[in-house]
């Protein structure tokens, strides 16, 4: 079964539906009322122009007077200008003796379609017929045909009294009424049409309220909808999203819980093997089990950094984030501050790391309004990825930037930097574009999540000849 595309609700819009399918009815209504309308003046003009025919052919009678056994015409020039008086249209008139038999007139006519059947005398028979006018054109006539007898008792005559005048005066009449009635109703539906628009922009107020409601909120938004006054069919909807809202909101609740509980759980016994194989290191002098005891440490210290950096993730999500709050710092000072505590690492590493203010000798301080703790982490997993992946003998460069209305944090290194195809996906979680290094996938995914968790964004870019640039852009403080 075919379906009409704009009859159909899933194609157009709700309020389009509801039009059509109310204005519609209308439209064909408003066509019908005109169809019975022109009929209806056509009939009651029909009536008006079948009476003047009738009184016509009356008065057409009445001047051919039987006489003996013939007929007198007394047809003065009087008598024809009253037939033929209308201004706006053209009368035929004929006399017949038997009918058909031409005895008087100005026009042939045709005889009534009565056949074989007579009706009685004096009473009129109305017709339409063709007739072709003094330049042979075709025109539509209306006709009144009267029999009237005259005669012997012995000898009974017929003669037929004609009189025909052309339709255009009954369908001006019709059309002028048509139009007079035509008027007022396009106006009603014209006036129906708006009150119609009007109810349904009304009727569907709730859904755009319920729309914007949806749409204005933050992805990390899982609070119930609240909508004052609502119809019953939207007050079941709005329940069946904050139901799944809620649900939503457990389930993502109870994951992040599991997360930092395992986290937290896990810190203690991973902080006390790296310990314990610290002084095993120390305390042997074995080289195979040495080799062994590396390994161990080097894994406990790999999963004692996925335990930290999982906790951070959990901080960074939208719940712990709009319950830790925000402040106005000087962005310079805390990256400054984070850099300064990275120094041992890097030179632990062999990474030349320092910050670079490409301004005067006493830099402007860079004020933000955010969660100093998060962006804190945010640079110092950066800084930390460049010393991770730059390798021994590289340059980890730290600079804050002030431009307009925005604060930017940049981070550059002269190491192996990343393939320009990969630098979208190392921002998702445990993604990791080389296999080197004791990171775990997740640097750059905390750093996005609280950039964005702050109306910011973060870029990456490679640098020429060889290297990585991480641009991170937040709001500057007004």
């Amino acid at each position: 079964m075919r379906t009409v595309p704009w009859l159909t609700p899933g194609s157009r819009s709700l309020r389009t539906h509801l039009l059509v399918w109310l204005l519609l009815p209308q439209l064909v209504l408003w066509a019908a009322a005109a169809f019975i309308t022109y009929n209806v003046a056509a009939r009651y003009a029909n009536l008006a122009i079948d009476r003047n025919l009738y009184q016509s052919s009356q008065a057409l009678g009445r001047q051919v007077k039987p006489l003996g056994n013939g007929l007198l015409i007394d047809f003065p020039r009087a008598a024809r200008d009253i037939i033929e008086s209308d201004p706006d249209d053209k009368v035929y008139y004929m006399v017949s003796s038997p009918p058909g038999e031409f005895i008087l007139g100005n026009h042939k006519l045709p005889l009534p379609p009565n056949g074989a059947t007579m009706p009685p005398y004096n009473d009129p028979v109305f017709y339409n017929a063709t007739v072709a006018d003094q330049n042979g054109t075709p025109v539509s006539v209306r006709i009144a045909a009267l029999y009237v007898g005259w005669g012997e008792d012995d000898t009974p005559q017929t003669m037929l009294v004609q009189v025909a005048k052309s339709r255009a005066s009954r369908d001006a009449l019709a059309g002028q009424i048509l139009v007079d009635m035509a008027l007022p109703l396009s106006g009603l539906v014209l006036l129906m049409s708006v009150i119609v628009w009007a109810g349904i922009r009304a009727g569907l107020a709730p859904l755009a309220r319920l729309r914007d409601a949806v749409v204005d909120r933050a992805p990390d938004n899982l609070t119930p909808i609240q909508l004052a006054t609502s119809p019953e069919e939207v007050r079941v909807l709005v329940n069946a999203l904050n139901e799944l809202l809620h649900a939503v909101q457990h389930s993502v609740a109870g994951q992040r819980r599991f997360i930092s509980d395992a986290a937290h759980q896990l810190r203690t016994p991973l902080a006390g093997l790296k310990g314990q194989t610290e002084l095993a290191l120390k305390e042997t002098d074995d080289p195979a089990l040495k080799a062994r005891l590396q390994r161990v440490h080097d894994s406990a210290t790999r999963s004692a950094h996925l335990v930290s950096q999982l906790l951070t993730l959990a901080r960074a999500e939208p719940e712990s984030t709009n319950s830790m709050g925000r402040s106005r710092f000087d962005l310079r000072r805390t990256v400054e501050e984070a850099t300064a505590e990275m120094v041992p690492r890097a030179l632990a590493a062999g990474i030349d790391l320092g910050m670079a203010d490409p301004g005067a000798r006493s830099p402007q301080p860079v004020m933000v309004d955010a969660n100093a703790l998060l962006i804190r982490e945010a640079v110092v997993n950066v800084v930390d990825n460049a010393i991770r992946y730059a390798g021994r003998g590289a340059e980890v460069t730290v600079r804050v930037l002030a431009q307009d209305q925005k604060a930017i944090v940049e981070v550059e290194d002269s190491g192996p930097g990343i393939p320009p195809e990969h630098h979208q996906a190392v921002f998702e979680r445990f993604f990791r574009a080389t296999h080197e290094g004791s990171g775990c996938g997740l640097g750059l995914a905390i750093v996005k999540e609280i950039v964005e968790r702050h109306d910011g964004r973060v870029e990456l870019h490679s640098r020429i000849p060889r290297g990585l640039r991480v641009h991170i852009q937040l709001r500057r403080a007004t």
